[in-house]
């Protein structure tokens, strides 16, 4: 008796893998716009703001990045 086996091996041709890097660009400029853009936000807060908000300026880049980029 005969066994066949098949298996599909995944290759990615180029053009794949350059959508897959033009993806990951894309998202990193996303991901960075919404860094920016939270930071500059944040920033132009008066002190008495902030606080109502209970943020310290200090932590303002790191509230960002958690926006931005998650945990």
């Amino acid at each position: 008796m005969a066994y066949v086996n098949t298996n599909s091996i995944a290759r990615k041709g180029f053009a794949d893998r350059l959508a897959y890097l033009k993806d990951l660009v894309l998202t990193a400029i996303a991901q960075r716009r919404v860094y920016t853009r939270t930071v500059a936000e944040l920033n132009a807060l008066t002190d008495r703001e902030l606080v109502d908000l209970g943020i310290s300026r200090l932590s303002i880049t790191e509230i960002a990045r958690e926006a931005a980029y998650g945990k």
